[in-house]
């Protein structure tokens, strides 16, 4: 598994390679209490075509927090800077789901050269909605010292549809999400957290993107609902909105298919 060390952290990342000389890059950021896992699908359908790459921010997947626990939006966007120079990429296709969504909008309107095209899926440019940050911060508490079992009922709501956790599929996709999180150090994972709650709002930068971008939201996503979507939309020149229909907040591996189709049919515009 092959890991950078970029910022003082050991970032992990994996990496399909070129499936042609000089094929062009899809780079994907996941969403909180997940990892580049989450992009498998579209990975598995696209890896003919693209180079793939998924990243794990600090504390979550395979990558280890920072020393300071630092986890903040504008830490993470500078962990991506410094892995695309570290691999040599100029500039790629950049997708991203929730916190992934995050570090893409300040990439994208920060760094605008390194962006070709963007793909913002279940996010917000907005600050954490207040009725939820309290929340948000005592699930942290509790799983950092406890686990995600005592708080497993009300986190799954959150991330998933009801779709997927009233189907025959919930097990086959809930069961490795919930086996990859307990490898995680819960320190990490805490920082993480609290990185997501108590991020800033990118919304008074959304003008300066320049990339053409597509927005991807779950009918169902109660954590990043259509509205956050719709937002983004109205900030960035030319955005299109597209609306999973039953998907909600993991809408890559909720319904794999839809969401492929989405971001293969905007991609083959370049």
């Amino acid at each position: 598994m092959p890991h950078a060390h970029v910022n003082g952290i050991s970032f992990h990342y994996t990496d399909s390679g070129e499936p042609s000389p000089g094929a062009p890059t899809l780079v994907m950021g996941h969403g909180l209490l997940f990892s580049g896992w989450m992009f498998h699908p579209q990975v598995a359908a696209l890896k003919d075509r693209y180079r793939c790459i998924t990243v794990d921010w600090r504390g979550q997947g395979d990558t280890p927090a920072a020393a300071d626990r630092a986890a903040d939006m504008d830490s993470l966007t500078g962990d991506l800077v410094a892995l695309l120079d570290h691999l040599g990429l100029d500039a790629v296709h950049y997708a991203g789901l929730s916190m992934g969504g995050f570090v893409g909008m300040r990439l994208a309107a920060r760094h605008a050269e390194r962006v070709l095209s963007l793909v913002l899926l279940d996010t917000s440019a907005g600050p954490e909605d207040p009725e939820k940050v309290a929340q948000y911060r005592t699930l942290a508490r509790v799983y950092r010292w406890l686990g995600m079992g005592p708080v497993r009922s009300k986190v799954e709501p959150i991330m998933f549809g009801p779709d997927l956790l009233g189907s025959s599929r919930r097990d086959e996709v809930v069961g490795p999400w919930m086996a990859k999180l307990a490898t995680v150090d819960r320190r990490g994972m805490r920082a993480a957290i609290l990185g997501v709650t108590d991020r800033d709002p990118i919304a008074p930068e959304l003008d300066r993107i320049e990339a053409p971008t597509l927005v991807i939201v779950g009918e169902d996503d109660v954590a990043t609902p259509v509205a956050k979507a719709e937002a983004i939309v109205a900030g960035i020149a030319g955005a299109r909105l597209e609306v999973v229909p039953k998907a909600g907040h993991s809408s890559t591996i909720e319904q794999p298919e839809a969401v492929t189709r989405l971001v293969e049919d905007f991609l083959a515009r370049f």
